[in-house]
Formats: structure tokens, C-alpha cells, sequence
């Protein structure tokens, strides 16, 4: 719960990184975590932000990256069912890795419609195998204003975790037992919800990311040094 309201007010704050922040020490938990019960809170917290910013959302502009995310997120369910629990342990710790490098690249890449269909699969194949979808997008949209990068990686999340949940069922990876321990994990996110609400206009931004990037990495080594472990053991 404590990792999900975190991941939750990083989410909100700067708006990615439930996923990023929570899905590495939750696998280490228990591996039933990841990757769908962190997909059925990214639901719920990417409506709460989407009505929030609901003015500031351009579908428009998502429609190659929602086209995408459809063959994505099916070759991540096939990832899911070839991989061994050791090998996804050390795939969450190098997506982590990977979306610390992203947030951190100096240049700017322009979001054309190629590129969005591009990060639109990726999403795809990386939040339906770990959950963390976010990376690809924010990549291309980080240059948004606050709102409105908020308004559409929300909006794209919310129809991105309602596929990718739908290709984790036939996959065995989301059944009742992963509704069942979700359920105690909803109202963390609400809380997380409520103080990055509350707290996000006064705190600099960039000292918000830069405190989720330094989380982040240490998650994202944890999950890479047990998938090693794991593996050689």
C-alpha cells in the first residue's frame, strides 16, 4: 500500500510513474503483483486524472499511439506467457533503468503521428508484460505543458490499462486472485491522489521528478540484482 500511494502522487504529480516506481519491490513482494493488479490501480488513477484534466486532453493527437498500443500489448501478453518469473524480475529492473535514461535524455523529439504509433507499440508491449507503459510516451509528450501532459498521458492510460488488461486474462495473469489483492491497494491510490493534489502547486516540479528519478533507480537496480540472483540461483 505504501508503494502504490508513492507511485501514486509521482503519477499524479508529474503524470507517469505509478508503474515505474511501484512494480519492481511489489514483484519482490510477491510476484502475483505484476503485472495486472498494478494495471487495475493505473486504471483508477488514470480516470481520477483524466477527469481532472479532461480540458486539457487531445484524443486527436493520441489516435496513432492508441492505434499502436493494440499489436503492442499483444506481443507483450506473449512475452508474459514465454518468460520465466526470474526473467521478468530482471525485465521490470531494465525497463526501470530504461525509463530513468529516458527522463533524463537532454533532446527533444517531436511527437509526429509515426512516432506516436512507434511509442503507441511500446507502450503496449512493455505495460502489458510489466505494467510500465509510461516510458514511450512521456518521451514523446514531456514537453507538453504540465496540464496538459497530465490530461493526455492519462487519458492515453486509461484506454492503454483497459487493453492490456484484457490481454492478461486469456494469458492467466489476471483472474480474481489479482482482483482480491488489488482491492486493499485502491484507496492508497486515492490518498496518493489526494496529496499530489494538494501539494503538487506548491512543491517545484523538478524537484518532485528529480526525487521519483532517484526512487526510481533504486527500484529499478533492486529488481535487476534479484532477477540476477534468481537466475544464477
Amino acid at each position: 500500500m505504501l508503494l502504490i500511494f508513492v507511485g501514486s502522487f509521482v503519477q499524479t504529480a508529474i503524470g507517469f510513474g505509478l508503474a515505474i516506481v511501484a512494480a519492481p519491490l511489489l514483484f519482490w513482494i510477491s510476484p502475483d503483483y505484476v503485472p495486472a493488479p498494478i494495471c487495475l490501480v493505473a486504471l483508477f488513477i488514470s480516470v481520477l486524472n483524466a477527469l481532472k484534466h479532461r480540458a486539457n486532453v487531445s484524443i486527436g493527437g493520441l489516435k496513432m499511439a492508441l492505434i499502436g498500443r493494440i499489436p503492442g500489448s499483444i506481443a507483450g501478453g506473449v512475452l508474459l506467457v514465454m518468460v520465466s518469473t526470474e526473467m521478468l524480475a530482471l525485465w521490470l529492473g531494465l525497463l526501470v533503468l530504461f525509463a530513468v535514461g529516458v527522463s533524463l535524455l537532454p533532446f527533444r523529439i517531436e511527437p509526429t503521428p509515426a512516432r506516436m504509433g512507434v511509442a503507441g507499440f511500446f507502450s503496449g508491449f512493455f505495460g502489458t508484460s510489466s505494467a510500465i507503459g509510461g516510458p514511450p510516451m512521456a518521451l514523446l509528450l514531456q514537453h507538453q505543458d504540465a496540464n496538459q501532459l497530465r490530461g493526455n498521458l492519462s487519458a492515453f492510460f486509461v484506454f492503454s490499462s483497459i487493453i492490456s488488461l484484457i490481454i492478461q486474462m486469456p494469458a492467466g495473469f489476471l483472474n480474481w486472485h489479482h482482483v482480491w489483492i488489488t482491492i486493499p491497494l485502491i484507496p492508497a491510490s486515492w490518498l496518493g491522489y489526494k496529496l499530489a493534489m494538494l501539494t503538487t502547486q506548491s512543491l517545484p516540479k523538478e524537484k518532485i521528478r528529480i526525487g521519483a528519478l532517484l526512487l526510481c533507480s533504486v527500484s529499478g537496480l533492486t529488481a535487476v540484482w534479484q532477477g540476477v540472483v534468481q537466475f544464477l540461483g
